[in-house]
């Protein structure tokens, strides 16, 4: 399978949490945004910062975090990723999500073979529906 990983999946992961994606292990090729490192370390940060994470296990999760997204391939935010973030989508998104599905769709449409889009997330989930892009999570 080839899927586009958003951080909701990565982050089940990394943080050991239930419900995670039944299928990660039949994930071929994963491909993710560039802003999914900056999402899973931000929340590692913050979480830590809440006191939901130990300090100590920080570093060992973000290490995880980076080593996961060395085996995907990392599409950069470049300006028609933007560009298309910021056209209307059928559903109603967040910044990042939009990035996300930018970058999931432009990707697909540019290699003639649009990933599954894996991701925990509801809204993210619908609009990848509502433009024809099979989900799970």
């Amino acid at each position: 399978m080839i899927a586009y990983v958003d951080s909701s999946v990565l982050l089940r992961v990394v943080l050991g949490q239930p419900d995670r994606l039944p299928s990660w292990g039949e994930i071929e090729l994963a491909v993710t945004s560039g802003v999914t490192e900056v999402e899973c370390l931000r929340t590692l940060d913050r979480r830590c910062r809440q006191g939901l994470l130990a300090e100590e296990e920080v570093p060992e999760r973000r290490g995880l975090v980076i080593r996961l997204l060395e085996r995907m391939e990392r599409v950069e935010v470049a300006p028609a990723i933007l560009r298309r973030a910021a056209d209307p989508f059928p559903v109603a998104l967040g910044t990042l999500d939009a990035i996300h599905l930018a970058t999931a769709s432009l990707w697909g449409t540019a290699r003639g073979e649009m990933p599954v889009m894996a991701t925990h997330d509801v809204q993210l989930a619908a609009a990848a529906r509502s433009l024809g892009i099979v989900t799970v999570g």
